[in-house]
Parts: structure tokens; sequence; C-alpha cells
């Protein structure tokens, strides 16, 4: 019979077996890029753009790493070693990749104002901070710790979003706007989240340690709202704009108001995918 670690491993290689054979994300997104870039480049002023961004790249993601690059860059560390250190990032852990890849579908799929995926890919900041805290994450977790600070110092001059390189964040996330956005360092965002601007996921200020909430899949956060502390919002929640959080939000509920209540009953789905920022008829005035 098997030993249990025999059968462990066994398990962990099939899954890794069944992982690569998975269509990738970002191979199938990239025809679409290109005919969206050539389409775009007929605009005599944007042509150099599409090519220098897509057209002349090799695949999504030599285009992510040089977009990242052209944007984060300055005089003391060059485009092109930022670039260069984004693709080492997408080479030697394609996930990162692949996680960009989703988040960049999930702006196009509940974002009504990205007419197509060149659009979200160059000009929407707040999937381009999110990608950028995807390299800085991994430098983080390398314990190259000094270069992540800077990746992140800089998404929050050029972007005007503050996300700690060591919050942890899933696939299919949408920042929609981007401005204003702070995730704190002990911040988790599960998949399928969308955050609007102004968002802070913060701690209270009087804490060390594990101090910042837990997003669970498929929250809407409305915008200028603030969740501070380590508290759950659970799995399918809904936070209503401006609303200030300090404690856990049961899953499939609506919360809105300072502090934050209940308002309504449970629903169902993810309001995150339906981008549905409608509340309940309201019962109490602040």
């Amino acid at each position: 019979m098997p030993s249990k670690s025999s059968q462990q491993r066994a398990r962990q290689a099939e899954t890794a077996e069944t992982a690569a054979s998975l269509p990738s994300v970002a191979g199938a997104l990239w025809p679409s890029l290109r005919d969206e870039a050539a389409q775009a480049a007929g605009e005599r002023l944007l042509a150099p753009l599409m090519h220098q961004a897509i057209l002349d790249r090799d695949g999504f993601d030599d285009s992510l790493a040089q977009l990242l690059g052209r944007k984060l860059g300055d005089a003391m560390i060059a485009p092109a070693a930022i670039a260069a250190l984004a693709a080492e990032t997408y080479r030697t852990e394609p996930d990162i990749l692949e996680a960009g890849a989703a988040d960049l579908r999930a702006v196009r799929e509940r974002d009504p104002a990205a007419p197509d995926l060149a659009t979200a890919l160059l000009y929407f900041k707040g999937f381009q901070a999110l990608q950028a805290h995807r390299v800085a994450h991994r430098l983080w977790v390398q314990h190259r710790r000094s270069l992540a600070l800077h990746l992140q110092s800089r998404v929050s001059e050029i972007f005007g979003l503050d996300i700690h390189p060591a919050a942890r964040i899933g696939r299919r996330v949408l920042i929609d706007h981007g401005t204003g956005i702070v995730i704190g360092e002990t911040a988790v965002v599960d998949d399928d989240v969308s955050l609007l601007q102004g968002v802070t996921l913060g701690g209270t200020g009087k804490l060390t340690g594990d101090r910042h909430p837990k997003i669970r899949r498929g929250v809407l956060i409305g915008a200028g709202a603030t969740v501070l502390g380590n508290i759950e919002i659970g799995e399918g929640a809904k936070i209503g704009a401006g609303s200030i959080v300090l404690e856990d939000v049961h899953p499939y509920t609506t919360v809105v108001g300072n502090p934050a209540r209940v308002v309504g009953t449970r629903h169902v789905g993810m309001p995150a995918l339906t981008m549905d920022q409608s509340l309940p008829p309201i019962d109490y005035m602040i």
C-alpha cells in the first residue's frame, strides 16, 4: 500500500499536470489585444504607442513588463531595469502573469468604461497599480523588501494608490478608478473582489501585528468606504459608499452608514461581479 507521503506527492503531481494543461488566460487575451491595438493605431498620434506597448511586443508578459517599466522607471532605477524585473517575475512565476491577465479580463467584464482590453491595459491606473503590486509582493516574500517598498512608493507617486507590498490580493480583482485606494500591510483581498475609488483597508492606529481587514470573495466596496481593523467582510457582502466599517460583516449582507449597519435582508450572488451598488430601503438616518 502506498505511503501517505507518496500519495500526497502523487496528488501534487496530478494537480500540477492539470494546471499545466489548462489554457493560459494571458495567451487567450493576447490576440484580442493585438487586434484592438492595430485598430487604435489608425489614429496617427497613437500609432507609436500602440506599436511600442503591444504590436511590437512578444506577448502579454512582454507588454505588461514594458508598461510597468515605462510607468514606474525614474532617474534612479531606469525603465528598462523595472521592465526586466517584471519580466523575470513572469518568467519564474507565471501564476503572477496569469493573475494579471485574469484581472484585465475582470475589468473588461465589470467596468462599462472599458470598451476593450487594450484601453484597460494602457490607461486604467487601478489595473496598472495592482500589477505593480503583484511584482512588489513577490519581492517582499523574497525578503527584497527595500526594492518592494521602492515600487510601492513609485505606485503611490504615479497612480495615487498606496498598497503595502505585504498585502495579499487574489485574482480577478477590480480596482475601479483607483484614486485614493489604501490597502494596509496585513490586509487580505480574496478573489473576485471589486473596490471603488477612495476605499481604505486600514488599521485602527493603535495595534501592531495582524491589524487589517480580510475581504472575502465577491465583496463589493463602494467609493470612499473605510474598513478598519482585523475584521472580516464575509463572502458576497456589499459595503455602501462612504461607510465606516469597524466590525465583522456577515456573508451576503449589505451594510451602510457611520458606523455601518446592516440594511435589508440577505441577498444572493456576488455583488462584485454585477457591480450593483444600489441599496435596499434604509430606515434610519445618521
